[in-house]
């Protein structure tokens, strides 16, 4: 079929393309989403800038045509006979010791045999580009002994030779035509015995065996050899199928066969590659399918107790795929397709997941730390018992289990609960702080040139086994593009962190005191023990809007309307609830007995975080700071800034105590008079 009777009849409203011949057809540039081109053969066919998203090429035939093949393997059959012929001149020299002619010769003969020699041990044991360099390095020492000119003729002509052999052995290998490998083998060796005596052809054979060796290396994959590798896919790939930058987001591939492809610069989000064949014979440019054990886990989904750790994964289709015990620390999986796989005692600490479909997926026993969740990320029935918020070490032997208690697990859909009020926050993790000013400085700029996202610091938090890791959480507007908004901030701080001394302190003054304000409360989360530093605005819509300090025990920083940053108060437990108390006293109670205000509510969560066992000083003096921030935005709960200042207490709140056991007397307390709080507040 035709490419113009194809378009035509997509366009009248046909999708079904399945089994049809589309060899050497052109789709360049067409929209044909959608389509199904399962089982059909598009061998030369040219997708380039096409958008195929959900496509659908399941059990495709891709790769060249025959015409392309056959010339590819004509060439493959030439090349050995270039190799063959240099290889001869390698022999004249080394002939040289056979013949017993005059002492020059024996010399050369000899010096270019053992330089041969090592050239051949180096090129075998750490490849051909090795190889060259120690032969280059040794006919610069023949130099010295006055014997460079045919010793240099024999090094360049055994590099060339044996390049030669080797990409037409790996062009014949990506081609996959074995015969073709054969006839150059013999054509290499035909070639020598015509025209050498017999140590010239006993050389060829050698160069020839070692070339096809080498060749066989390179297409299987060896590092060594990855430049020759390199060089045979592009030849063989010119002329095959092509999806240059075509846009391939959720199409299909399972079961094609994708040899002799061009995927550069091609859109490969959640496209699925399940049981591809030929993966590897592909032109990957820079996409993911580049690192071939990130090929293996798209093609066979089996991925348990391996490491990715940093690997850029962005857009992968692992659905179903097992990844039990799998490590993913600082990797990207944003927009990644993880529906229904198994993430048991997987390591997600840091890992970015901003719109990644994880429905279905099981989390239990999985290592959560600073994971990048966002409120596009897709958490619909996710099976989870339990979880731990911290990555064991031997200093840091407690995991942070959630729930806390080890005999309780999650009940259906309580870990969805648990986790959202990290979904929330965008969240700015450090791995070292040398200078805070430079936090300070990356975010204002950061609300400066991103108003939209109305960007909010709910904490900031030390981090890691020496507690000298900073992670900063602030709050957006649900439309703001979160992943966006991290990269820019990193980008920003980087450039930062390459300004001279000079030039930052002549860029610090041009900064207002929201900067000084912020520095202080970055220095004091860094210094004191445990802190955790909170601030809110006002109103919350923009930096420039000032709000004072106060850290209290535990190390919590709040804005509540009075303290210095730069000598922060102390407050004891009993000294918070006792402020808490008066700012309850400062609201009216309710006008119905049998019907409680903001201030009996509050009161009674108050009462309740005071009692419970179960909570340790440092987390029961956040609670109660979250219930004053209650009491102080309930004197007027309808005004919209107090309703987001409400908000952001009760997420906080819930922060705390869902990872209570179910029994505790302030879960049960929390689950009555929360809704009944932030009913009262229009939420």
């Amino acid at each position: 079929m035709k490419a113009s009777e194809v378009l035509n009849l997509y366009a009248a409203g046909r999708r079904d393309f399945s089994g049809e011949n589309l060899r050497g057809q052109s789709f360049k540039g067409k929209d044909l989403s959608g389509a199904d081109f399962s089982e059909a053969d598009i061998r030369g066919a040219n997708f380039t800038k096409a958008k195929l998203t959900g496509a659908n090429f399941s059990g495709a035939k891709a790769g060249l045509q025959k015409r392309w093949a056959i010339a590819l393997v004509i060439s493959s059959w030439i090349i050995p006979g270039i190799s063959g012929f240099l290889s001869i001149l390698i022999g004249a020299l080394i002939e040289f010791i056979f013949e017993g002619g005059h002492t020059e010769d024996l010399i050369v003969g000899w010096v270019s045999l053992i330089i041969l020699a090592i050239f051949f041990v180096v090129m075998l044991r750490k490849g051909l580009v090795a190889g060259a360099f120690t032969l280059a390095g040794a006919v610069a020492g023949a130099v010295a002994v006055a014997v460079a000119g045919a010793v240099a003729v024999a090094g360049a002509v055994a590099v060339a030779g044996a390049v030669a052999g080797a990409v037409a052995f790996a062009v014949a290998g990506a081609v996959a035509f074995a015969v073709a490998g054969a006839v150059a083998f013999a054509g290499a060796v035909a070639f020598a015995v015509v025209f050498a005596g017999a140590v010239a052809v006993a050389f060829a054979v050698a160069v020839t065996l070692l070339s096809a060796y080498i060749g066989w290396r390179a297409i299987k994959g060896d590092e060594r050899e990855a430049w020759i590798r390199g060089v045979a896919i592009t030849l063989a790939a010119t002329g095959g199928t092509s999806f240059r930058r075509a846009d391939l987001t959720d199409a299909n591939f399972t079961s094609a066969k994708l040899k002799s492809t061009d995927l550069r610069q091609a859109t490969l989000i959640r496209t699925c590659f399940h049981q591809t064949q030929k993966l590897d014979r592909v032109r990957p440019g820079i996409t993911y399918i580049k690192d071939a054990q990130v090929r293996q886990l798209l093609i066979t989904r089996q991925g348990q107790a391996q490491n990715f750790d940093r690997y850029n994964l962005r857009g992968v289709n692992l659905q179903g795929a097992n990844l039990a015990d799998t490590s993913f620390i600082g990797a990207d999986l944003s927009q990644a397709n993880l529906q229904d796989t198994d993430l048991s005692r997987a390591k997600l600490v840091q890992t970015q997941l901003d719109y990644t479909d994880l429905t279905g997926a099981t989390l239990t026993g999985a290592c959560i730390e600073d994971w990048g969740i966002t409120p596009e990320t897709q958490l619909n029935g996710i099976q989870c018992e339990y979880v731990f918020m911290r990555l064991v070490d031997s200093l840091d032997p407690n995991p942070h289990r959630k729930p806390d208690d080890w005999n309780k697990n999650f009940e259906d859909g309580e870990f969805a609960d648990f986790i959202a009020p990290m979904v929330q926050t965008l969240d700015l993790y450090h791995n070292q702080v040398d200078d805070p000013r430079l936090i300070a400085m990356a975010f204002q700029q950061l609300t400066e040139t991103h108003p939209e996202a109305e960007l909010d610091i709910v904490s900031i938090e030390k981090r890691g086994k020496h507690r000298d890791k900073v992670l900063i959480r602030a709050e957006t507007s649900p439309q703001a593009n979160r992943s966006e908004l991290h990269h820019a901030y990193f980008t920003t701080y980087n450039e930062l962190q390459a300004l001279s001394p000079a030039a930052l302190q002549q860029l610090l003054a041009e900064k207002d005191g929201q900067v000084k304000m912020l520095t202080g409360l970055v220095e004091a989360a860094i210094k004191r023990p445990g802190i955790s530093a909170q601030t809110y605005y006002s109103q919350g819509d923009t930096m420039s809007e000032k709000s004072e300090i106060q850290v209290s025990a535990g190390g919590s920083v709040g804005a509540v309307g009075g303290g210095d940053v730069s000598n922060p108060g102390v407050m004891n437990l009993g000294e918070i609830s006792g402020s808490v108390s008066n700012s309850l006293n400062q609201l009216p109670e309710s006008p119905e007995p049998d019907k409680p205000g903001i201030k009996e509510l509050l009161a009674q969560l108050q009462a309740a975080i005071e009692a419970e066992s179960n909570l340790d000083e440092e987390d029961k003096a956040e609670a109660l700071e979250q219930v004053k921030t209650l009491a102080e935005a309930g004197k007027n709960p309808q005004e919209k800034g107090n309703q987001k200042t409400a908000k952001r207490a009760t997420t906080m709140l819930k922060g705390i105590i869902v990872g209570l056991p179910t029994a505790a007397t302030l879960f049960e307390a929390w689950n009555k008079l929360q809704p009944l709080i932030t009913k009262l507040f229009g939420l």
